[in-house]
Parts: C-alpha cells; sequence; structure tokens
C-alpha cells in the first residue's frame, strides 16, 4: 500500500492544465532526529504545521503552497517540556492554476512529534521518523509501540488519508484565504473540497 501510494505522489512531480471547472520523494533521511522549528505557536497543532512546512517541505520541489496533513495516533501530553505526538504525517506541495491547487509533489513522514511550551508558545523539538525500506516496519513499532495497531489500521485505509487530506485542504485555504474549489494529482480528475 506504500508503495503504491509513494508511486502515486512521484507522478505528481509534473502538472496538467485541466481545472475542476474545465472539461480537459521520502525525504525522511534527510531531516536530522533532532531538527527543531524554532518559530513559537499557540498550540502544539500550530507547532507541528509550521515544522512539516519548515523543517520537511522544505525538502521538496517547488510549489505556491504547502500543506500538510495529519492523522494524530496518540498523545501524551503529561509532561509539558516533552508532550509526545504520535501520528501519521504527510507534507504536499501544490501549484495554485486557476480555481485547482496541482499536487507537484509531496510524501509521507510517520513518527513521533517531541513538542515542548515554552513562555512563547509550543515548539516543536525532535521528530522520530519512521525509517524507510526494510527499516519501516520494525522502526515504526518501536517508534509507535502500543499505538501501533491504531497507526496501522489509519495509514492502510487509503479513505482514510484521503478524507483526512481533503480537511486538511479545506482548513488550510480557508485560513490562508486561498481561492480553490478542488485538488488535483497528476494523472487523476480533480477533487472538489
Amino acid at each position: 500500500m506504500h508503495r503504491m501510494f509513494a508511486a502515486i505522489l512521484m507522478l505528481c512531480g509534473a502538472s496538467s492544465l485541466a481545472s475542476c471547472n474545465s472539461t480537459a520523494g521520502n525525504h525522511a533521511n534527510d531531516i536530522a532526529q533532532t531538527d527543531t522549528v524554532k518559530v513559537q505557536s499557540n498550540t502544539y497543532e500550530a507547532a507541528i504545521e509550521r515544522f512539516l512546512i519548515d523543517s520537511i517541505g522544505s525538502h521538496y520541489g517547488s510549489g505556491d503552497v504547502c500543506i500538510p496533513c495529519n492523522i494524530i495516533v496518540g498523545i501524551d501530553s503529561t509532561d509539558i517540556d516533552d508532550i509526545k505526538v504520535w501520528g501519521a504525517y504527510w507534507v504536499y506541495r501544490y501549484n495554485v492554476m486557476g480555481d485547482t491547487l496541482k499536487c507537484m509533489s509531496g510524501g509521507s513522514h510517520p513518527g513521533l512529534m517531541h513538542v515542548s511550551k515554552g513562555d512563547l508558545g509550543y515548539e516543536v523539538t525532535a521528530f522520530e521518523a519512521v525509517g524507510d525500506g526494510s527499516q519501516y516496519m520494525p522502526s515504526a513499532k518501536r517508534i509507535f509501540g502500543d499505538k501501533y495497531n491504531k497507526f496501522f489500521t489509519v495509514t492502510s485505509c487509503g479513505n482514510t488519508g484521503e478524507q483526512a487530506r481533503m480537511e486538511s485542504i479545506k482548513d488550510y485555504v480557508k485560513r490562508h484565504g486561498i481561492n480553490v474549489t478542488c485538488y488535483q494529482d497528476y494523472g487523476w480528475p480533480a477533487v472538489k473540497l
């Protein structure tokens, strides 16, 4: 399933010319486990979004906007200095073409975010990424621990990921005032928001 999803995302590299109203790579290993984003945010969710855009999204090809998509699998907030947020995280780069967000690149980055709350807000202090290839399964089991079955369930069901992606896009374009009505992956029909 992951290979098929990765192959689809690889195809996002080029853009087609169709819009909604017409008829017509994993970089986890390039990102150090302790990369931090020094932008303070009001919520841990906002800190994670900023981290995904700045620290991971910056490793993808260019695009007009970078929109992360998260499915949170578990949270441990018992230590305010090390809030742990396990999740299936995706990053997508899009170009705005008419009323459509055209996917240019993107990828999946599951793992464990470490977030701390300081005087000025929240920040991601570390990210434990699930490994690639033969390291994927053992590292996912180690990182997710007793949350692994939930992680496996949400990442194995394509509908869950696509629904989360659509909701993330809707929220992002609303917050940023981007006037689009759909998004499109290369070679696929546009999807109405």
